[in-house]
């Protein structure tokens, strides 16, 4: 009977911190959680966010909620310090651009290889393969927690001059680039005067014809109406492309179970899958609608025939040759071998 009477003493203790710890893991919880992002919806990244959110708040039963902050409003609009605020605790969780954390994680230079990825299938061939398992182990040593891709594009070039079909076009030409030293380097090489400066200050800079032209994936050509800031020339050649990635602050993920960290990477899965079919939409069907789309603004696209692209990669070899061992020439090497590999 004693022994009877502490056994049930035992198990309503147990129970009781049995309730502790589900009333703390239910209490170490946010009411919200923050998502940074560069754009929002409607376009593909803001999108990725969207889906995220909204499939982890209906899969978590509303546990975890989460709020957009594109613009990277959380850290006034700075790119380049999204990841860190990220590693810090500022940002909670963030679809980011591999282009704007290389500075940070240098392996991430490895997608702004010049001409290193020629289709979709070269990029599908990194992300989703041997290469793209040694990216996130790579982030995840660099303080963040890494889910799932997602795709920013292929990156064209815009100008307000002239159809851009040789390396000599470009000589001369003032374009704003983003703030990784390896698109300095690639624009110097082709005879460029490249500007970084975020886009912000670009806009008014391409308007006033103080910058010339500027890098980026075509869908925000139209939903930036690019051609009211003076572009009126556009040149597809594919040069680079800008992964995205789905993570989450290494706190923020220690602090849910390991049920709802299951259902986030699930989501992030999901959404990540989702947000490529909506990024390549226009550019894959028949025609590139997206094409016809800007050149019924007016605008004069260019796309380059084979040889004519050929001339651009000679041209930015030596960029490539040099960026080779601030990637890492093995992830470099594993990387071309993936790309070779590629179905085509």
């Amino acid at each position: 009977m004693k022994f009877r009477r502490s056994l049930l003493g035992l198990l309503a203790v147990a129970a009781t911190l049995g309730g502790f710890s589900v009333a703390a893991t239910a209490q170490s919880y946010k009411a919200e959680y923050k998502m940074s992002l560069v754009l929002g919806p409607p376009t593909p990244w803001g999108e990725a966010g969207r889906i995220w959110a909204d499939l982890v708040k209906e899969r978590t039963q509303g546990r975890i909620n989460i709020k957009l902050y594109p613009g990277v409003s959380l850290i006034q609009g700075d790119q380049t310090r999204e990841f860190s605020a990220l590693r810090q605790g500022v940002i909670d969780m963030a679809v980011g651009s591999t282009i704007n954390w290389s500075p940070q994680v240098k392996q991430l230079n490895l997608f702004s290889m010049p001409f290193l990825m020629p289709d979709y299938a070269a990029v599908d061939a990194l992300t989703q393969g041997p290469v793209g398992k040694d990216i996130f182990a790579t982030l995840d040593k660099a303080g963040v927690v890494p889910l799932a891709w997602g795709e920013n594009g292929f990156r064209e070039v815009t100008n307000s001059k002239k159809p851009i079909k040789t390396p000599e076009d470009l000589k001369g030409m003032k374009v704003r680039v983003v703030g990784s030293p390896i698109y300095s380097d690639m624009f110097s090489a082709l005879g460029a005067n490249p500007t970084q400066m975020s886009w912000a200050d670009a806009q008014p800079a391409l308007a006033s014809g103080a910058v010339d032209g500027q890098e980026n994936p075509l869908f925000l050509f139209t939903v930036l109406k690019m051609h009211t800031v003076g572009q009126k020339f556009v040149t597809t050649w594919g040069y680079v492309c800008d992964p995205l990635v789905f993570v989450v602050n290494k706190d923020i993920w220690a602090s849910w179970t390991p049920a709802d960290q299951a259902i986030v990477r699930q989501a992030a899965l999901d959404a990540g899958k989702q947000e490529i079919a909506i990024a390549r939409k226009v550019l894959v069907e028949p025609g590139k609608p997206v094409l016809k789309d800007i050149a019924g603004m007016g605008v004069t696209v260019t796309q380059l025939t084979p040889d004519e692209r050929e001339a651009f990669v000679k041209a930015t070899r030596p960029v490539y040759d040099k960026w080779k061992n601030t990637v890492g020439a093995d992830l470099v090497a594993k990387a071309e071998k993936a790309v070779a590999a590629r179905p085509k």
